[in-house]
Parts: C-alpha cells; sequence; structure tokens
C-alpha cells in the first residue's frame, strides 16, 4: 500500500481551472459559473487553508472540424467535442504533476474531458482511477438513447467505455473508467434507458432512499476503503442538483429532495478524512438562477470542507 501523504492533499499545489461550458445544458447560464466560484472567494478560502493554490484561468474550447451529430436531436455536438478534447488535454497534463485540479464548470458535459484525462494520466501512473459522481442525476445516456438532446446527461457513459463516442477525442476511448470503480450518490432521478445499463455494468448507484435509510456514512465509507485498499485515485464530480433546491437554487436541473446540508458537508468531511481525492469537478452552477451567491457561497463552502476546513475553522455564515 502506498503511503497515505503521497495521495493526500497536504503538500501539494491545488490547481483552478475555469470551463465555461454550457451548450450540454437545457439552461444557459453554466458558462458563469467559473468567475462565480472566484468571485464567491474560493481561493481565499483554499489558502486559508494552508494551501497553496494557482489559478490557470478559463480554457477555450479545441479546434475541430466539422462534425455530424450521431443523432438529430443531439444539440451543440461540435460544441461539446471541442470542450472535451480541450478539457482531456489539460487534465492528462494535470494529472501527471504533483497538483490537485479543480475544475469550475460550466454544465456536467465537461466531465468527459476532466475525468478522461484523469483516466489517462492515472493509467500512466500504473492507479486504477475511482469516480465518486455526487449527482440527482446518473448521466448514463448515450447519444442514441438521450430524448433531451442535452449533453450534460451522457458523461458518465461515454466514460464508462460505452459505444458511440468515438468523435469525443477523435478515436476509442483508451482508458475507460471500470463501472465498478463508479459510485453515483444522491441519484434521484434515472431514465429506464439508463437504469437497465447502470445495473448491467454493475456502477455503484445509492439514491436518496438508500442514504435516508442507511447514512452517508454506511454507503460512503465501504467505497473510500475499495479505494484505498486497490491504491487508486479517486476524482470527485459534484453537481449542484446533488443538493436539495432549498438550499442550492442554482441550478438548471433541480430535483427536490436532495442533499442536506450536514449530509453534504459530511460526504466532504469523509473525504478529506480519507486523503483519497486527487481531482474535482464543480458543475451546474448557475448564477442567473441563485439568489444574492447563495449556492456559490454553499459550493465554496463545501470545498473547503473537502480541502480541510473544519467546524471550529468555520465563521458562522448566513445563507
Amino acid at each position: 500500500m502506498q503511503a497515505e501523504a503521497d495521495v493526500n492533499v497536504a503538500g501539494k499545489q491545488i490547481v483552478l481551472v475555469g470551463a465555461p461550458v454550457d451548450k450540454g445544458a437545457g439552461q444557459r447560464g453554466c458558462l458563469m459559473g467559473p468567475d462565480a466560484y472566484r468571485t464567491a472567494g474560493l481561493a481565499d478560502t483554499l489558502e486559508a487553508l494552508g494551501h497553496v493554490v494557482a489559478d490557470h484561468g478559463n480554457l477555450e474550447p479545441a479546434e475541430t472540424g466539422s462534425l455530424t451529430p450521431p443523432n438529430p436531436v443531439v444539440k451543440h455536438y461540435r460544441e461539446h467535442v471541442a470542450w472535451t478534447r480541450s478539457l482531456h488535454d489539460k487534465a492528462a497534463a494535470l494529472g501527471a504533476a504533483p497538483v490537485v485540479p479543480v475544475y469550475l464548470g460550466g454544465d456536467h458535459a465537461m466531465a468527459a474531458g476532466t475525468v478522461s484525462g484523469q483516466a489517462k494520466a492515472a493509467a500512466a501512473l500504473g492507479r486504477p482511477l475511482f469516480v465518486l459522481w455526487l449527482d440527482a442525476h446518473s448521466d448514463f445516456h448515450t447519444f442514441d438513447s438521450t430524448a433531451s438532446g442535452n449533453l450534460h446527461g451522457t458523461p458518465l457513459a461515454f466514460l464508462c467505455g460505452l459505444p458511440g463516442f468515438d468523435d469525443l477525442l477523435g478515436a476509442p476511448l483508451r482508458h475507460a473508467l471500470s463501472p465498478d470503480n463508479v459510485e453515483i450518490l444522491g441519484v434521484r432521478s434515472i431514465d429506464a434507458a439508463e437504469r437497465d445499463r447502470l445495473r448491467g455494468l454493475g456502477v455503484g448507484v445509492s439514491d436518496m432512499r438508500r442514504i435516508d435509510e442507511e447514512g452517508i456514512p454506511a454507503l460512503l465509507g465501504p467505497f473510500l476503503e475499495r479505494v484505498r485498499r486497490a491504491n487508486g485515485l479517486l476524482h470527485v464530480s459534484l453537481d449542484v442538483d446533488f443538493l436539495d433546491p432549498d438550499i442550492a437554487p442554482a441550478v438548471g436541473t433541480t430535483v427536490p429532495g436532495g442533499a442536506s446540508f450536514r449530509e453534504a458537508h459530511l460526504v466532504m468531511e469523509m473525504l478529506h478524512d480519507s486523503g483519497l481525492v486527487s481531482s474535482l469537478d464543480l458543475v451546474e452552477l448557475n448564477p442567473f438562477l441563485d439568489e444574492r451567491g447563495k449556492t456559490a457561497r454553499l459550493m465554496v463552502e463545501l470545498t473547503g470542507s473537502l480541502f480541510g476546513r473544519r467546524v471550529f475553522d468555520r465563521p458562522t455564515t448566513s445563507f
């Protein structure tokens, strides 16, 4: 087993990368997300915890030639391919460096690039990549099965190696996730086609009922132990709609009954205590739908908990 200090965030630089992607969502506005996180004090919060933070600014989409969507219902296909390639290359480079990347979204379609890039870097290190998907939705549609055509509902299917996605990187995905290395936590909206695939592939799925019945520690703890036993790297993809919309309204895909303030902080605190997190997505923040920065500030608070902020450190804040 590799020493915990090697996988802990302590002593590593945190790199912020903006991904102003919003063509994958049904409602525009997520392109303002990266700057909303900056305005809400993300870098200051992390630096106050003793971390060194570098902000690499916002990425630009890659150049692509003309592309034909594999399904006419699919929206903004070329833009999705362009962003996936750009984010993949950036994540692959950062995953090979002694840093902890935090990707500031942007809608969840961006994870097709961030996670595939981190998986490529993990493979080069000879270590498996595990993914904790904190989301109200499973995002397990293919281009053929999506009815809405909104591509933020497809990244996890691509990342697990389902067919039909070769355009995204210009070739078949070489470093697909092992489905049993993926845990979806807090889900409460899964379409029938997604449900069948998830069951068939063995992806871990813990919906809100399971959280109600068993609690966060009983569900998250065993997953983290599996990551540790495998000497794995852990990518966390945190969607705003994982949270209950009463505390986090700034998302275009609200589903009632999400994680509470304390449940969400407990997830982040357990992740910090594990010392396993190697990269992070913060996605689906739509500042256009926020209430005086309420959601942005909460997401910054949660990120602070993941990176070591504890109750004794946290000033009282009115949300």
